[in-house]
């Protein structure tokens, strides 16, 4: 599939014959129309109940009922070999935490039986600072499978080894490299680092401000964080669909690997702003922040890194500083 040639098909029921689908509708509704066991990764960051402009806030149990029902229908769908990979963060409620990869656990282990392989951490070093607890720096990814029959390709993802030069020192390869030339499985935590690639971590930082995919949603996933599951839990042409796709980053991701996508969202103002995004990659247009590429780290040259001259003058910070 050229990039300039993507079919981009706009149906709030499913449709045949398309590169990316886009519906524009109640995702349970959409999930109904598609075929079983014909998508190969479904992926998403469901609406956390924390009263973002997209979602109306429920009393918790009426929340993870609704969002029962949603896994039911992407269970539906999903390929025996498939790969479901759902993101989630904190639940609040009067300053008390909810971790709501431990609500969701029940849902996909207990109710539907499927196997976790992975509980990634992925970790970024900015976000709202909490005044009464430690402010939240991580979000979790469970990622599921239906059986143990999976697709998971881990040579597209590897990181270059540490220590390439290490070699066997007893057996039958005693003196024979032991690092695998390709590179090291990474870890399960995906990190803010300054040098991604030299560690076992991955460097994705979360959509701020500064960053090149920035719009108006206010929970955008990064592109590159979708990029590496399409990369290790699909193969070229599987379908990936993100139920709750928001401005499409998942999307684009998929198609950016010769894979194709199909999206969900409610919310006409998302729905817009990701065909646009998706237009903008067939025109070659799209701003994104490279896969792999280091988080700026200041050289302390910078204003915004230097102590503020004021807070010098105050003698009991001076003393800390």
């Amino acid at each position: 599939m050229s990039l300039f040639e993507i079919n981009l098909v706009e149906s709030n029921v499913y449709k045949e014959n398309f590169d990316v689908l886009v519906a524009c509708t109640d995702t349970l509704d959409f999930l109904k129309t598609i075929p079983d066991k014909s998508v190969e990764l479904i992926v998403s960051s469901p609406p956390y109940n924390i009263g973002k402009a997209y979602e109306s806030r429920k009393k918790f149990k009426e929340y993870l009922d609704f969002q029962k029902k949603v896994i039911e229908e992407c269970y539906r769908v999903l390929k025996d070999n498939g790969n479901f990979c759902w993101e989630v963060g904190n639940y609040i409620e009067k300053g008390e935490v909810y971790p709501l990869d431990i609500y969701y656990y029940d849902i996909f282990k207990f109710d539907l039986g499927m196997k976790l392989r992975n509980r990634i951490i992925w970790h970024f070093g900015h976000g709202l600072h909490a005044k009464k607890r430690f402010s939240g720096r991580y979000e979790t990814i469970l990622w599921f499978t239906k059986s143990d029959d999976y697709i998971f390709n881990l040579d597209p993802v590897r990181i270059p080894s540490k220590y390439p030069g290490k070699r066997h020192y007893k057996g039958a390869k005693k003196g024979q490299p032991s690092c695998n030339p390709k590179g090291k499985n990474p870890s399960d935590i995906w990190e803010i680092v300054a040098n991604d690639f030299d560690t076992c971590l991955w460097d994705i930082p979360n959509v701020k401000a500064n960053h090149p995919e920035k719009t108006i949603h206010p929970c955008q996933f990064p592109i590159e964080l979708i990029e590496r599951l399409v990369l290790a839990l699909t193969n070229e042409n599987g379908i990936v669909l993100d139920p709750f796709m928001g401005v499409g980053s998942a999307l684009i991701a998929a198609l950016l690997h010769n894979r194709k996508a199909i999206g969900i969202d409610k919310e006409e103002e998302y729905v817009s702003i990701a065909i646009q995004r998706i237009n903008d990659l067939k025109n070659g247009k799209l701003k994104k922040r490279e896969l792999g590429k280091p988080v700026y780290k200041p050289t302390g040259k910078e204003k915004v890194s230097q102590i503020p001259e004021e807070w010098k003058q105050n003698s009991l910070i001076r003393d800390l500083i």
